[in-house]
């Protein structure tokens, strides 16, 4: 009897959501496992008719992502244990890092080109792509800049220079990839940070100009960049061309209606929509699952950004302005690239290379992202500490 009572309070302490007396938060490490596994299961459905044809293997990608899967998950329990004392400490050096891995990935031979894009580089598990990584690196090094310098950016007229030309150098190489995409969600990151900061309301209109003359630049100075606009504006004027995705998207989201048509019975993911596991896997959703599938998982991605946002808010009242930071500039990256992506599949903004957070398929993806809700989960830890929830925890 008295193991069983054991067994009942440690099942009753796991499966509480964010209890007061423990040291992390239990319910973003539970939508964290729970965003996986509805991934894992879409990642499976989507990429059966490709991996069959690719390779002979209709579970041949579904291998893969249970092992990228298993890896995030090692990855998020190592990384929960490095404190955030070692990553300020690091914040310049990951940045550094960020731009080698981004200057080789464009050297012959190294990167690896595909569909006209080179963006990754070969390695032992994965193909992996240092734009992800480029996205933490930028975060921490904002967040560490931001806490040396807060008085400066917060009463400085130009202070927001000098985090523009940082972004604006990994953006350039980006570009080059090119991937136009993740240089936004590097320019939202940089925006929100400098928000939250408390930089000058001039800067801000600074950056929103500068932003959208840059962005148009990009677009018209190249031609499938201006495809991908016309293709975006009405997809059905040449569905079998610049409207391709697009228009299968929208007919897999038409078919799915409210409640889909259920798990491994969508008729577009056949060869009809490219990238169904990966850019398109929201598509395959709404049709096998309907509105409700697609509000299901925009709930639990709300309720992670919420959680990454409470932490943060929760660091810069206990005058923990790094940890503030950094937990901010990942609520502000998971949000905008999974609204970039459904976006995308809805036909609201035009088609882009970005993953949905812990659901589409991808390792680099998967693993950096695994990083951010480790860091996300050890600055909550500190939090707790700091508040004195050790003390409530012996027994625990």
């Amino acid at each position: 009897m008295e193991i069983f009572n054991k067994v009942k309070d440690t099942y009753k302490r796991w499966t509480t959501l964010t209890p007061t007396n423990v040291l992390y938060d239990r319910s973003l490490a539970w939508l964290f496992i729970v965003l996986l596994f509805v991934g894992f299961i879409m990642v499976t459905s989507a990429s059966i008719p490709v991996g069959t044809r690719l390779f002979d293997d209709p579970f041949y990608f579904a291998k893969r992502d249970a092992l990228y899967v298993i890896l995030s998950i090692g990855v998020c329990y190592y990384f929960v244990k490095v404190p955030m004392e070692t990553w300020e400490s690091w914040h310049k050096k990951l940045f550094i890092i960020a731009v080698i891995l981004l200057i080789l990935v464009l050297i012959p031979g190294i990167g690896k080109s595909v569909n006209g894009a080179r963006r990754w580089i070969p390695m032992i598990v994965f193909n992996f792509q240092p734009a992800e990584f480029a996205k933490l690196a930028l975060i921490c090094f904002l967040a560490g800049y931001f806490t040396r310098r807060y008085d400066e950016v917060r009463s400085k007229k130009l202070s927001a220079f000098k985090p523009l030309l940082v972004m604006g150098f990994l953006g350039a190489l980006l570009i080059l990839q090119p991937d136009l995409g993740s240089t936004v969600v590097l320019f939202i990151i940089t925006f929100g940070l400098l928000f939250v900061v408390g930089a000058n309301i001039y800067q801000f209109l600074f950056l929103i100009g500068v932003g959208a003359f840059l962005f148009v630049v990009l677009v018209v100075s190249s031609a499938y960049r201006m495809k991908r606009i016309t293709g975006f504006m009405d997809p059905f004027k040449d569905p079998y061309g610049t409207g391709f995705q697009l228009s299968n998207s929208l007919m897999a989201f038409g078919r799915g209606e409210f409640t889909g048509e259920g798990l491994g019975n969508s008729i577009q993911k056949l060869e009809y929509l490219p990238e169904a596991h990966t850019d398109f896997v929201m598509a395959v959703v709404g049709e096998e699952f309907g509105f409700l599938g697609i509000m299901i998982i925009i709930a639990l991605l709300a309720l992670l950004v919420f959680r990454a946002i409470k932490i943060g808010r929760e660091s810069l009242q206990i005058e923990q302005r790094f940890k503030g930071f950094f937990a901010f500039g990942i609520s502000f990256w998971i949000f905008f690239q999974g609204f970039v992506n459904l976006g995308m599949a809805l036909g609201l903004l035009p088609t882009k290379g970005l993953t949905f957070p812990l659901v589409s398929y991808g390792g680099s993806s998967l693993v950096i992202m695994s990083v951010s809700i480790a860091i996300l989960l050890r600055i909550d830890h500190e939090n707790r500490l700091m508040r004195g929830g050790h003390a409530r925890l012996k027994d625990d």
